[in-house]
């Protein structure tokens, strides 16, 4: 016979998930402390999360649906918007990525 939904949960299985929950938040914590690092700040602000979850791979893949109040946009340019142009002289500044 199915129990559905109020089947039996072993006890265990909070301390299960408390621990996930743990691993998780640490790792979400480490990766926004890099960005934090790397842009000279000290504090993690949202952006530096969003930062962080799109620098690493699997945190990625993870959150890759998750919407973060005020995290803004990554940062993305277009190729054809980076090619160079030979008729004016440009000063071409190269800036850190927290990558």
């Amino acid at each position: 016979m199915a129990m559905g939904w109020g089947g039996i949960i072993s006890p265990s299985a909070a301390v299960y998930l408390a621990s996930v929950l743990q691993y998780l938040s640490a790792e979400v914590l480490e990766a926004a402390g890099y960005v934090t690092q790397a842009k000279g700040y000290q504090r993690i602000m949202p952006r530096h999360i969003l930062l962080g979850i799109k620098c690493d791979d699997e945190l990625h893949k993870l959150f890759n649906h998750v919407t973060i109040p005020q995290g803004g946009v990554p940062p993305r340019i277009e190729k054809p918007l980076l090619t160079k142009k030979t008729n004016k002289k440009s000063v071409s500044r190269k800036r850190a990525a927290p990558c």
